[in-house]
């Protein structure tokens, strides 16, 4: 009992460390832009809702999902604020104009809220009786 619960506090720690890694990342790289379309936004999303994804089927536990999700979150919040030598990561545009560091701070929770939320249908299909045809 006491070994398995320090090895989910343990996934949870290594989870919230890997999501903020992801936080950072996708915070840095959500401001690229390729001509009108925003390659950075589009490639943190799909890394971040990845990771929540393969954090939450591989160790089947909300929680290292909602851990990860986080450090993703914690991350954002840290680095999308202006720095010491006022460097802004997400900066204000102009009204009317896209930005996605508005987008990137507004979908981070929202995936980690439909990740950890999902419901774990692995019961269901474990609770069904086997159909087996005989031909």
């Amino acid at each position: 009992m006491r070994s398995s619960l320090l090895a989910r506090i343990v996934t949870w720690i290594v989870a919230f460390l890997v999501g903020g890694v992801y936080g950072l990342a996708g915070t840095i790289a959500q401001t690229y832009m390729f001509g009108w379309f925003p390659l950075g936004l589009t490639l943190a999303l799909v890394g971040s809702a990845a990771l929540l994804v393969a954090v939450r089927l591989l160790t089947g536990d909300r929680w290292a999902a909602l851990a990860t999700g986080l450090g993703m979150m914690i991350a954002t919040l840290v680095f999308s604020g202006t720095g010491p030598g006022g460097s802004v990561i997400v900066a204000q545009t102009p009204a009317g104009q896209f930005n996605p560091g508005i987008v990137w701070t507004i979908a981070v929770p929202l995936l980690v809220a439909i990740v950890v939320a999902w419901p774990d249908l692995s019961r269901v299909r474990r609770n069904e009786p086997s159909k087996v045809e005989l031909d």
